[in-house]
Parts: structure tokens; C-alpha cells; sequence
């Protein structure tokens, strides 16, 4: 048995290649499916099975794009009642990889529909070698339960009696691969560690070590993040089966009066630029969303999925990767894209809008005279903001700043305030769709004030792997 691993930066998902001698299967495909045909033909490997641990929420899965290219099988959970072409799998199914054989354990918790697949390679033994995992258990964390109104305490009961009766009687030595990371919102606080073994979880998952029932659902059920908005999107799309990526047509470049044209009809810009240069000029009514912090998840969570996108990148380069990561997130509508960016648009006498950065020297500033109309807005997930905020500020989630803004006041300079900057212009360029013009983005965020030494460090701010540190 050979197991390779996959990770997409961003969504933290984790997808594996496990091979035999001759034939492979692919578990939870990311939808971008090349690196696993590449794979195959390196390892000399026919993937001729495709296994789904649940309907995926914060991603659009490659099943159906693997299968059209390779005549792989899809095995998918039962419960999921998925409207394409698979092997429906639940409780007590077990099939055979060459000298693997796989076992199906129906573990309901994370989604009604999660199952985990158990690997016996009996080439070695016959005991259980690995346990693909998916959402129900992660290294030190399981599966949050609250993605679905009105059900988290029946699947947080679920979740606790799959496993304690299920998961963790498999063996200490069986290797565990979950389908999610750091820095994934399907869970609460996962380690760093990409893999990990039954036995360690035991000793080791704080998810695990709760006596009772009723502590496990208190701990889980609180505290926990936000769902974002696309997670429901993506699961009924998992379902039916995506569109197949290479039916999709490839962004073109747009001169400046084509894209004005566009969003006349009704098209969304989205500048994937960083905060700096957003700020500097920027199409007036354009999303800004760093391409290199969460860019997918961002994406899914806060634009409308029914309007086209066009791209303004900071190079045409990035294009090709900007439109696969929203594709990840079932964004499929990217018409086009400002060809050789913002420069033919300043020069072509278009409008354009800015968004100020101000030094936290400057606001630091601001806080100790406290004459000027200034309003701070932290707009950091809320466990960052109890661990550490500037005294006085507001607090306003990005997502939240959608439908928020008119709690804030349009005649003061507001201040936005993040990690590093990139959110706080994210939600500048929201407030300015709304009518906002007195924005600022303090340069260096949270990040920066505290180490000036202006308040205590925020401990999931700093941590380099920890959870949900890029949210």
C-alpha cells in the first residue's frame, strides 16, 4: 500500500493517491484534478476507484471530472443520496483494492451523510492499516456538528457515538488521514500535523477527552466560527455533480470600455491585488480579495454566486490560478479578465476610487489626542478579538459587514483594522459599494500594533500554524 498526500493551500484540504501495484484510488479530490493523473502516470498506476467521505461543504469536489477521465468508479455514502452515477456505500460495505480491502463505517456527525474508509492491506496483515477519515476526525479536533439549522445537537450526539463506538476502536498503530487541515473552518481548532494515528488522537485530541456526552456537545457546540455562506452551496452541488471543469470556457482579456460595458449588464469586478495596490487605484465598486490570503474561502463566503466575475489581477500570469480557485468554490461564472490590469484602465482616463493606508504610528496617534471623528473598525473573527484589540475600536466581522454598515458612521474616518491589512480592505471595498468614501487600512494591522507594544499579542494571530490563523 502506497498513500501520497495533496494539500490545497487557502481551503486546507487534504486528498490522497493510495496505490497498489497497479491501480489507485483517490479519496475526497480536490476539483483541479490534474495533480492526481500526473500521479497515476508516474506511479505507473490505473485510478480506478474514487472515494467521497461526504457531500463537501467549503469545496467542489473532482469526482465527476476524474471519473469522465479515467472510467474510475465514484463510491459515495448512501445517506448522501447523490443524484450522478456511483456506488452507493454505508455501514458494513467493503470492497477490495488489489490486496487492500476497504471497509465502510457510517460516522454522522460533521454532515448526516460523513463515513469513514477503513484500509486493511493484507499484504502485511489483518489488521486495519489506515482510516481515511474525512470530516469526522481531524489531528486534535473532530468535525463541527452546527452546519445544519436546527440539527447540532442530534449530529453532536451522532458524532460522539461514532467515535467512541466506531473510530476509536479501531486499532492505536492505524494511521489517520483527514480531509482537512489548519486553518479549515469545517472544524474548531485542528493541529498542524496532516496525519496522525488512532492511538495518538486517543491520547491527545482534546475533542477526545471528554467523560460525557454532554461535556463533549458544551465544548464542541461553543465558540465555534462562523459557517460561511457557501458551504451550503457546495454541498448541494457535491450532490448533483459539478459541472465538468473542462467544460467551463476560459476567461478572456477585456480592454477597459469591454469590462465597463460588463458591469453596466450586471458583472461583479473582483481585484485580487493586494491591499496596498487596491488602495492606490482601484475600478469604484470592485470586491478586493487578496489572492494570497484565503482568497477561495473569501470568494465563496462573500460574493454572489449568480452574478458573472471579471478579474483584475496583478498579472495576466495569475489569471489561470485565480479562476481554478474560485472554481473551488463553485464560482464558475469568470467572464473575463482586465487585460495587463489597472495601467490601461488609469491611462484610458477611466474612473477609479482609492482606499488610503494610514501607519499605526498615525492612529496610535489618533487614540491619545481623541479629538478627531475616528472610528476603529476590527473587523477580525471574534476569537481574535478577545484575545487582543486597540481599546475603543468597533468590532464588525468582515462577512458581517454586508449588512452592518449602517451601525457605523459615515461621517467619521473609519479606520479598518485586520491581522495585516488584507481583510480590512476587503471590507473597505464592501463599505465603499455601500457609500462609504472616509476609509482608511491601518498598514500592518493587529500584526503591527502589537509589536510597537501597543497591546498584547494576539496568541492566533501569531501563531504560523495554528487554527484559523488566516481567517
Amino acid at each position: 500500500m502506497y498513500i501520497e498526500q495533496y494539500y490545497v493551500e487557502g481551503i486546507a484540504h487534504l486528498s490522497y493517491l493510495m496505490g497498489g501495484k497497479q491501480s489507485c484510488a483517490i479519496i475526497d479530490p480536490k476539483r483541479d484534478v490534474e495533480d492526481y493523473i500526473e500521479a497515476a502516470k508516474r506511479l505507473q498506476l490505473k485510478i480506478t476507484h474514487i472515494l467521497e467521505t461526504h457531500l463537501h461543504a467549503d469545496f467542489i469536489s473532482g469526482h465527476m471530472d476524474l471519473a469522465k477521465r479515467t472510467g474510475a468508479k465514484i463510491y459515495a455514502p448512501k445517506s448522501g443520496k447523490c443524484a450522478y452515477d456511483h456506488v452507493a456505500v454505508g455501514d458494513g460495505d467493503s470492497f477490495d483494492l488489489e490486496d487492500m480491502h476497504i471497509e465502510v463505517l457510517d460516522t454522522p456527525g460533521h454532515t448526516p451523510d460523513c463515513v469513514c474508509y477503513v484500509v486493511t492491506d493484507r499484504a502485511r496483515g489483518e489488521t486495519p492499516a489506515a482510516v481515511f477519515t474525512g470530516d469526522t476526525l481531524f489531528v486534535g479536533d473532530v468535525g463541527r456538528p452546527d452546519l445544519f439549522p436546527g440539527q447540532g445537537e442530534e449530529l453532536a450526539s451522532q458524532l460522539y457515538a461514532n467515535l467512541r463506538n466506531k473510530v476509536l476502536k479501531l486499532p492505536d498503530p492505524c494511521m489517520v488521514f483527514p480531509a482537512h487541515g489548519a486553518g479549515s473552518l469545517c472544524g474548531k481548532a485542528m493541529g498542524a500535523m496532516r496525519i496522525s494515528s488512532i492511538g495518538y488522537e486517543r491520547l491527545h485530541n482534546p475533542a477526545l477527552q471528554h467523560e460525557t456526552e454532554a461535556e463533549f456537545k458544551e465544548a464542541l457546540l461553543s465558540g465555534m466560527p462562523e459557517a460561511p455562506d457557501h458551504f451550503a452551496r457546495c454541498s448541494e452541488i457535491n450532490r448533483k455533480g459539478p459541472a465538468l471543469v473542462g467544460d467551463l470556457p476560459a476567461p478572456g482579456p477585456l480592454a477597459p470600455d469591454a469590462l465597463r460595458h460588463l458591469t453596466g449588464q450586471g458583472h461583479i469586478v473582483l481585484d485580487a491585488r493586494d491591499y496596498a495596490a487596491f488602495g492606490g487605484a482601484h475600478i469604484p465598486g470592485a470586491f478586493n480579495i487578496d489572492a494570497a490570503h484565503n482568497f477561495s474561502t473569501f470568494a465563496g463566503w462573500l460574493l454572489p454566486a449568480d452574478k458573472p466575475i471579471v478579474l483584475v489581477a496583478a498579472s495576466d500570469d495569475a489569471v489561470p490560478e485565480l479562476t481554478t480557485m474560485l472554481r473551488r468554490v463553485g464560482l464558475d461564472k469568470v467572464s473575463g479578465y482586465l487585460d495587463e490590469g489597472m495601467h490601461p484602465w488609469i491611462v484610458g482616463g477611466m474612473p477609479i476610487a482609492h482606499m488610503p493606508t494610514i501607519a499605526i504610528h498615525e492612529v496610535r496617534d489618533f487614540c491619545e489626542r481623541g479629538k478627531e471623528t475616528m472610528t476603529i473598525l476590527d473587523v477580525r473573527a471574534s476569537g481574535e478579538w478577545d484575545e487582543s484589540h486597540i481599546e475603543g475600536a468597533v468590532h464588525v466581522p468582515l462577512p458581517a459587514t454586508r449588512t452592518r454598515h449602517e451601525e457605523l458612521d459615515r461621517d467619521a474616518t473609519t479606520v479598518l483594522v485586520c491581522k495585516s491589512g488584507a481583510r480590512a480592505c476587503t471590507a473597505g471595498s464592501i463599505l465603499q459599494q455601500h457609500g462609504f468614501t472616509k476609509l482608511a487600512v491601518m498598514a500592518g494591522g493587529m500584526t503591527g500594533w502589537t509589536a510597537a507594544k501597543f497591546a498584547p499579542k494576539c496568541a492566533t494571530c501569531a501563531l504560523t500554524h495554528g487554527p484559523r490563523t488566516q481567517y
